[in-house]
């Protein structure tokens, strides 16, 4: 016989992964980060994610909307038809088995360098904040397909943002609000790089430098001093 307390604690934590994947998309969406409908937000939970359904105006959707995928793809009848997103979401939870949370944004200075074919070099030492010495693009693929996923899953198994030729840009982090920060960071850079571009030829931090910038990242923040 189940125990009621644990039934009730499951649909409570539940409801608490719905509301944060909720709550994460409306944050992107005042932050401009993502116009109209574009974009979508997933969780890890279970054995699957929690993301955000298709065709759905933010403002418009319900903690009950929210789309539990397994980790096989399936979806239980009477849900929402999930983003079309689903499968690169998915790819990497796979490749990012430390990660919990992906937002995907067509914010706009990301996009515009995604479509101009530039990832982000070392032009700022913040760029680090993905995890290596740039921000990498991935190739091209039509939005929702296994060839997209695959892309996505190669270019997050070492940073923890890229661009997506032609499309936007991808950020996972430990948790949505996290992946949400990374994404407004990513836009915030390429912003910037974007108008250095616009004076000259940029002029990048060498590896060595970089290589310094990530260790300091790595002990970055409210720690006890030595």
């Amino acid at each position: 016989m189940s125990d009621p307390d644990i039934g009730q604690a499951e649909r409570a934590a539940e409801d608490r992964a719905r509301r944060e994947v909720l709550d994460t998309a409306l944050a992107m969406s005042r932050r401009g980060l993502s116009p109209g409908r574009s974009g979508n937000v997933s969780r890890r939970f279970r054995d699957g994610m929690l993301i955000t359904p298709s065709g759905q105006t933010y403002a418009s959707i319900m903690p009950a909307d929210i789309v539990f995928v397994g980790d096989d793809g399936g979806v239980a009848p009477g849900q929402k038809k999930p983003s079309t997103e689903w499968r690169f979401h998915l790819a990497a939870y796979r490749a990012r088995a430390d990660m919990g949370g992906i937002v995907h944004t067509h914010s706009t200075h990301a996009t515009v360098l995604a479509c101009a074919g530039k990832s982000i070099p070392a032009f700022h030492y913040m760029v680090a904040v993905a995890g290596g010495n740039d921000i990498p693009i991935i190739p091209y693929a039509t939005f929702g397909t296994k060839e997209l996923a695959r892309h996505v899953a190669k270019g997050l198994r070492d940073r923890d943002a890229c661009l997506m030729a032609n499309h936007g840009q991808i950020a996972i982090g430990e948790t949505c609000a996290r992946a949400l920060d990374l994404a407004a960071e990513v836009e915030n850079l390429a912003e910037q790089y974007f108008k250095v571009l616009c004076l000259g030829k940029p002029i990048l931090l060498d590896e060595d430098e970089m290589e310094k910038v990530l260790e300091q990242f790595g002990t970055y923040g409210q720690q006890e001093h030595q």
